[in-house]
């Protein structure tokens, strides 16, 4: 009695209720009946024989250390040929020969599978595997993914009632992992449309509908069990998580919403058993229907591009920045020549909005860039030495290689002997024809190149490593050893405690703050 009195107190004094689910469907079949005619099997023939490591992707083997994999269709993995090139985003570096997604899932995609695996069979030097997609247009235009046809050396999609039809490809986008294919049927095809994936939430119903081990036709229910999921190396991936059941032969497929739209195409899963465990990954419908457009139109994506890599602001940046929050995309690298560039956007500017959008992290302005149209003017507002400025620029497709802005030509002093910065664990030294040669170190660097690091200094806790080149201390460019060494004497003089370094690494160029309270 006292528990129901203090719910009815609770109610009276304005405490909301708790949600409560609706719109529970009893059943999937006139939506699965509507939806299957316009999902097809995807069927490819490549080289190989009997005896080679026939590979397929998607959950035919176990995923290394349980990691994400390919859950369907037929792919030759990360070192296939032919495929091609792709713009990418706000300056990240081109885009290697192979998917984003096949190159996460390298390892897993060069597991062995033999010809009686079941998407997978091999006659003679020819081997024919399976994955999925769906018709877009009931003149013959076909959704898949990148990896079912990548390699292939023909191509054929069997309609839900069986037809074969030889398919060309109208282009690709490896990046993404999308792939648009053409078929010539001699009636209108039933097509499906994309929805807003936007939209979509966690906990919504969806379906799956695939080709999964080549059974053909198989519908999967479940829900939406997480947006924004990253799954790319580059950062701007924002896949959906569902726990309908997707397995090998499901790549391409499409993940529908309860009104029949396409909402994302099921392109990998996570598995430590090869199999569905529940946890698969769908590219969303906003960032499909975009490139499948100019895929139709180009015959290859046109991501817009401005040239400047970027990373995202953390505390202790935005600190030694004057920022009064910690937002926006900090530019680490402009290339030469490129939009960003052009509107004398420089490393440590900070990057606040894009074209209108606020931009909250490095994330979310390659998702800007990218989707604003080529030729599109775009206002870029920016924090550089205390204050907000604005800059204008032009929206273009990134060339076929982008290499960051020449530092400035200066007269070369004689080189220092190295030196250490005791405080900070470091070890460093002028770049010499040397040092440039041990740690492939480009000719025309400018900065300093760290030669040693101290065991458990702070640089070594934040990743610095032997060959390194500091290119910037407290966003001024650092030219030789001597400018640094007396900027440290004077932020020592002046009791700062902080530094902020860019810092050109093997793989990247990156703002690192270094918290001292160092005296060396």
């Amino acid at each position: 009695m006292r528990a129901l009195l203090l719910a009815s107190a609770a109610l009276f004094l304005g405490a909301a209720p708790l949600a409560t689910a609706h719109d529970v469907p009893t059943g999937f079949a006139d939506l699965a009946a509507q939806l299957l005619p316009s999902v097809v099997n995807v069927a490819s023939t490549q080289a190989g024989s009997p005896d080679s490591n026939a590979t397929s992707g998607g959950g035919g083997s176990s995923a290394p250390d349980g990691q994400p994999s390919p859950d369907g269709g037929a792919t030759n993995g990360a070192d296939n040929p032919g495929n091609d090139d792709s713009g990418q985003g706000a300056g990240s570096p081109p885009a290697p020969a192979a998917s984003a997604i096949d190159k996460s899932f390298e390892q897993f995609l060069h597991n062995t599978q033999g010809p009686g695996s079941p998407d997978a069979t091999a006659s003679g030097s020819e081997m024919q595997s399976l994955g999925s997609g769906f018709i877009i247009d009931p003149s013959g235009l076909i959704v898949t993914n990148n990896h079912v046809i990548d390699g292939a050396q023909s191509m054929s999609v069997i309609l839900s009632d069986g037809t074969a039809l030889p398919a060309t490809l109208v282009g690709r986008d490896t990046q993404n992992d999308i792939a648009l294919l053409r078929v010539h049927p001699n009636h209108p095809l039933k097509a499906v449309h994309f929805g807003p994936s936007r939209m979509a939430r966690i906990g919504d119903w969806v379906i799956a509908i695939g080709n999964p081990y080549g059974l053909g036709g198989t519908v999967t229910a479940g829900i939406i069990s997480a947006r924004g999921r990253d799954l790319q190396e580059d950062g701007s991936s924002d896949y959906i998580q569902t726990d309908a059941a997707i397995n090998r032969g499901n790549s391409g497929g499409p993940l529908f919403d309860m009104h029949g739209n396409v909402i994302g195409i099921n392109t990998a899963i996570y598995s430590p058993s090869g199999g569905s465990v529940g946890i698969g990954f769908a590219i969303p419908s906003d960032e499909v229907s975009a490139v499948v457009n100019q895929l139709e139109l180009y015959g290859k994506p046109r991501r817009g591009w401005i040239g400047a890599q970027v990373q995202s602001v953390t505390p202790d940046i935005a600190t030694l920045l004057k920022m009064p929050d910690a937002n926006g995309a900090v530019i680490g690298t402009v290339a030469t020549d490129s939009p960003a560039a052009k509107a004398h956007l420089r490393p440590g500017d900070v990057i606040l909005t894009f074209d209108g959008h606020p931009v909250s992290d490095m994330k979310s302005l390659p998702r800007l860039v990218q989707e604003s149209p080529v030729g599109q003017p775009a206002e870029v507002d920016y924090w550089r030495d205390g204050h907000e400025a604005v800059a204008n620029l032009t929206v273009t497709d990134e060339p076929a290689s982008s290499a960051p802005a020449a530092a400035p030509k200066v007269p070369s002093p004689a080189p220092a002997p190295p030196a250490p910065v005791t405080g900070l664990g470091l070890t460093l030294s002028d770049v010499t024809p040397a040092l440039a040669s041990k740690y492939n170190i480009a000719a025309d660097t400018h900065g300093v190149v760290i030669t040693a690091v101290a065991p458990n200094s702070v640089a070594a806790r934040q990743g610095l490593a032997a060959g390194d080149v500091i290119l910037q201390l407290g966003g001024k460019p650092v030219l030789h050893l001597r400018d640094f060494l007396d900027e440290i004497a004077g932020m020592r003089s002046d009791h700062e405690t902080e530094v902020l370094l860019l810092v050109q690494g093997s793989d990247e160029t990156q703002w690192i703050s270094l918290d001292g309270g160092w005296t060396g």
